[in-house]
Formats: C-alpha cells, sequence, structure tokens
C-alpha cells in the first residue's frame, strides 16, 4: 500500500504574526520547516478577512517551496482570481463564514452542484486538482463526483473531538461514517483525504482507513512545534501514521 501522505498547515504560524503585526514568525519559513520535516505538501488558507494568510504569502510560499501547496478558500470571485494568478497544486474549496473561528462543517455541494460545477472548470483547465471538503454524507459525497471534483477531504472534527473529550461511542459512530465515506468516494473514482482537528491521539484509526490517501494538519502541529520543535513534531505523526498504515499489511 502506498504511503500515506501528510499536508501540513500553517495558517496558524501567521495568526501569530499578526497578533503583533510586523512579519514574525514568517509562514514561508515555517512552509520550507515542513517541508525539510518531511511533509508532502504545504496548505494554506486564504480567508476572506485575511486573518492569518495574506495575499503576499501565497505567493511567496507556492515560489519557496518545492512540494504541493493547496490553496484552501472559498468558492468566491476574488478567491478564483487570486488562485488562477497563483496556479497552486491544488485548490480545495471549503465554507467560510466570517464569525467562525474556524471551518466548522463541509461544504454543501449537493445544494450548490451548478454553480460548483462551472466555478472549478478554469481552476482545472490552469491544471489545479479540485478538493471538496466534505461532511461524511453520502449524498455530498454523490455530488462531488457529479460536479468534476477530483478529491474529496472528509471533516473529521466531530470525531476527533469526541476522541479529545473522551466520548468514546461517539468516536465510534463518527469513524463508521468516516470509513463508509471514505469508500463510497473511492468506488466514484474520488481521491479521498481527511483534515481537521487530527491529534496524534485521533490519528491512528484515520490513518488506518485504506480509501484515506492523504491527512492534512495544521493547528496542532503547529501548537506542538511550540514545544518540541517542528521536525520532531511532524515526526511523531508520521511516525503515528506510518504505524498505522503498517497495520493494514
Amino acid at each position: 500500500m502506498d504511503k500515506l501522505r501528510l499536508g501540513v498547515n500553517i495558517d496558524h504560524v501567521a495568526t501569530i504574526r499578526n497578533a503583533r503585526g510586523g512579519d514574525n514568525p514568517d509562514p514561508v519559513r515555517a512552509a520550507l520547516m515542513a517541508e525539510a520535516a518531511g511533509a508532502d505538501g504545504i496548505t494554506a488558507h486564504l480567508r476572506e478577512d485575511r486573518r492569518h494568510i495574506r495575499d503576499a504569502d501565497m505567493e511567496a510560499i507556492k515560489a519557496a517551496i518545492s512540494i504541493p501547496l493547496n490553496f484552501e478558500m472559498a468558492a468566491t470571485e476574488e478567491m478564483q482570481r487570486i488562485a488562477l494568478a497563483t496556479r497552486p497544486h491544488a485548490v480545495c474549496l471549503v465554507p467560510e463564514r466570517r464569525e467562525e473561528r474556524t471551518t466548522e462543517g463541509g461544504l454543501e455541494v449537493a445544494g450548490d452542484a451548478n454553480h460548483l460545477k462551472t466555478y472549478i472548470a478554469p481552476l482545472q483547465d490552469m491544471g489545479a486538482r479540485i478538493s471538496l471538503f466534505i461532511a461524511s454524507v453520502p449524498a455530498q459525497i454523490e455530488a462531488a463526483a457529479r460536479v468534476g471534483a477530483d478529491i474529496i477531504e472528509l471533516h473529521v472534527g466531530a470525531y476527533c473531538d469526541a476522541v479529545a473529550n473522551d466520548e468514546m461511542a461517539i468516536a465510534a459512530d463518527e469513524l463508521v461514517r468516516i470509513t463508509a465515506a471514505a469508500r463510497q468516494a473511492a468506488d466514484l473514482g474520488l481521491e479521498v483525504h481527511a483534515g481537521h482537528g487530527i491529534t496524534y491521539d485521533s490519528v491512528a484509526p484515520i490513518a488506518a482507513i485504506p480509501q484515506i490517501v492523504e491527512l492534512n494538519i495544521g493547528h496542532f502541529l503547529i501548537g506542538e512545534s511550540v514545544f518540541r520543535g517542528m521536525p520532531e513534531a511532524l515526526g511523531e505523526m508520521r511516525r503515528l501514521m506510518d504505524l498505522a498504515r503498517e497495520s493494514l499489511t
């Protein structure tokens, strides 16, 4: 079985920078450190309110790294223009509300299929792979395939929260849904990723789902890097991912 890929989201390096203004800590440096520590890709979310990543960050990260850039964004005309200019390896469309702390749920694909199909066409023509960040809901997965997405990223936040709160019955139910969703998506020809809230304690069961080929992890790894350093923080996550994957062979 192929190695499970690790994408590292560096948004919250920019959150710390923006708390005081100025240039430090530099998200470009964080992206380069994550690459050196073994990340397979870098994710950055350019939000409408620019609360962390800024336009110039996207350009600088794309120019600096040699691994794929995953441009996370809302499906707006402004973000489409910026993505077309930046030319990332992948574009991940997410729901976005100004008042939320972080992305709280999955994208509504089934109810917005016509718009999304038109919206992603020029991005795919430019060469970007299109990912839709969705909940583990069969109708949303079917719609993702119907609009022509290349990838879905499953929102696993409810599972991770249940693990963090020691609500293991809820976690088990969520894991069943995630596993079924990954299988359904793969059967429809979609590549399957997972993200949101993954920690050392919650990663193994997600990593052991054979249809999932990439995990995107940000907030936890950036926080853990404060205490352990980025190479050790990423190395431990990679170790746990690999152990879970080896259990499938």
